[in-house]
């Protein structure tokens, strides 16, 4: 609840501190002194715009502080935590002006943008001006009204997640319906390059292996006229060659480390040699053996290679990657086939989705529908004891087709009124006055108390335009919120201003030389003199002052 407010330098209030109380508090004045200053201030404090003209003339800055005891207002708090700025069970908010149209906002000592005032602010307080009851006209705010009364958060969650879910897959399904024309040519080319390349069936690794054994082939005539002629000249040379030649320089060599041991070393490394000559020229044998000259095989090779480097010019990717380049391709044409598959699969959710939010959705109106019969009733009810008598009040519910669902369910909710006798229920709009439309709006107030989670409700002015027993119901249901809702009323109705727990009065003072604005709360005695004032006017008798008294002692204040 709002438990202070500071103002300094606010339009015309020089210097102002209010202390709130619980229950309801009126705030009344002579005409023009600024009976709404305060909440026009609050209103700044929680994050409305702000420039120049707020500020006091001759003053370099307006300032607002608002402190509020949030012990039991877990949204706030938690709003509070989750921005890092909570301080306990208190919560401060200041708003600062300058001269030039700057402005600061503070909560909890802590700079934060216009924006996280504004946020708070719907936690802490809900201001309902002259004009608030036209909100009442509109069809969304109708069913937030119900809705409210019926405590069906459940329902509605389960309803808007199932057309969150509905709405998704229906999303999918269109992009990917709108994209089947491209999906199709481009399938229609995969599948070509696709078996093509199956056919082809290049394996990895496999061009290295071809070219290696291209070039064997190609050179078999040379490689084997070559590695003979070389076995002749180690070896088969049956007049001179180099095993032969070896085999002497050992023997004399061998004669000669008799002479000199010095020779033995390099006895040793010919002798050595001779074994390595010997071995490699077995091996060389072997090798001629092996040599193929294999036309036949030639030509296969030759145009695997052919083939090969054509399918790697025309997809444009080197020799060796060709083999990833298949595997590419396969897995683009399985991506298309499957959405094909998913266009089918999402046809069977997108049903089941649509029926799950058509489920969610009964559910809903039908709790929507048990409530809108007894919230008709018991705004018929407390039109009544507003001196409507003879008006009558239901909300109609129409279910929708499934072509005009939305996340909010599928029910037209509409308002509909009565108020005299052989009148036909209407919507709102076409029958209720603007004095109607408040005092409906108010008895759905004092109805939906025990639901309202904004802690602070502030009436300004809500009462123009009605009189007499209607000021006294319209007072009485005021004060009835007010046992369970912090209620500040702005008001010029004697009626109303005497069932307020206690009473502010607004005055204009002047010097001749500047104008300022006070706020001061009423003594027992003065709010007699004032309830008076509004009853009679300046010129106040005493039967104004009786008449006042009488109000002041009405039985629950």
């Amino acid at each position: 609840m709002l438990c202070h407010l500071h103002i300094s330098n606010f339009a015309i209030v020089r210097a102002l501190e209010i202390d709130w109380a619980n229950g309801m508090s009126t705030i009344t004045g002579e005409t023009g002194a600024g009976k709404s200053i305060a909440i026009d201030a609050l209103s700044l404090c929680l994050g409305e715009r702000a420039d120049a003209g707020v500020v006091r003339p001759g003053a370099d800055k307006a300032d607002i502080v608002a402190s509020f005891d949030i012990g039991k207002l877990h949204a706030a708090q938690q709003w509070l935590t989750e921005q890092d700025l909570a301080m306990g069970n208190e919560c401060i908010v200041r708003r600062v002006v300058s001269s030039e149209g700057r402005s600061r906002g503070y909560i909890n000592g802590v700079q934060v943008p216009a924006q996280q005032l504004k946020a708070l602010g719907q936690h802490l307080l809900s201001i309902h001006g002259q004009h608030a009851h036209q909100q009442l006209l509109k069809q969304d705010y109708q069913r937030q009204l119900l809705d409210a009364f019926a405590t069906n958060s459940p329902s509605r969650d389960a309803t808007r997640s199932a057309w969150r879910n509905w709405q998704q897959l229906q999303r999918e399904y269109v992009e990917l319906e709108q994209s089947q024309q491209q999906r199709d040519a481009q399938r229609q080319l995969l599948e070509y390059q696709v078996a093509e390349l199956d056919n082809f069936a290049a394996l990895e690794d496999e061009f290295a292996a071809l070219e290696s054994e291209h070039s064997r082939l190609s050179h078999g005539n040379t490689l084997l006229s070559q590695s003979q002629q070389c076995l002749q000249l180690m070896y088969d040379d049956e007049q001179q060659n180099i095993y032969q030649a070896l085999s002497a320089a050992t023997a004399q060599l061998e004669q000669l480390s008799s002479l000199d041991p010095a020779l033995n070393s390099i006895t040793q490394m010919l002798n050595e040699a001779l074994v390595q000559t010997e071995e490699a020229s077995r091996e060389l044998r072997r090798y001629a053996d092996k040599v193929e000259l294999d036309p036949e095989r030639l030509a296969q090779v030759e145009e695997r290679l052919s083939l090969w480097l054509n399918l790697s010019r025309k997809h444009q990717v080197a020799n060796e990657a060709l083999p990833a380049l298949h595997q590419q391709l396969s897995a683009q044409l399985a991506t298309l086939t499957g959405n094909d598959k998913r266009l089918l699969q999402l046809a069977d959710d997108i049903t089941k989705a649509q029926q799950q939010y058509v489920t969610a959705a009964t559910q809903l109106s039908n709790e929507r529908a048990t409530a809108a019969g007894l919230l008709s009733e018991k705004i018929t009810s407390s039109m009544h004891e507003l001196s409507m008598a003879n008006a009558r009040f239901t909300i109609q519910l129409q279910q929708q087709s499934i072509e005009q669902a939305s996340a909010n369910g599928l029910d037209n909710i509409e308002f509909q009124v009565s108020t005299n006798p052989g009148q036909p229920l209407q919507a709102l709009h076409k029958v209720a006055s603007g004095g109607e439309l408040s005092r409906i709006s108010l008895a759905i107030q004092v109805i939906l108390a025990d639901k309202i989670t904004t802690p602070t409700l502030i009436f300004d002015e809500v009462d123009v335009g009605i009189s007499g027993p209607v000021a006294a119901g319209v007072g009485r249901l005021l004060r009835q919120l007010g046992e369970s809702t912090q209620i500040i009323c702005v008001t010029h109705l004697p009626q109303v201003a005497s069932l307020g727990h206690q009473q502010l009065f607004v005055e204009k003072y002047t010097d001749g030389q500047a104008t300022e604005t006070r706020m001061r709360q009423l003594t027992d005695e003065e709010r007699i003199s004032e309830i008076a004032r509004l009853l009679a006017g300046e010129n106040i008798s005493a039967s104004a002052l009786a008449n006042a008294r009488e109000l002041l002692c009405t039985p629950g204040v």
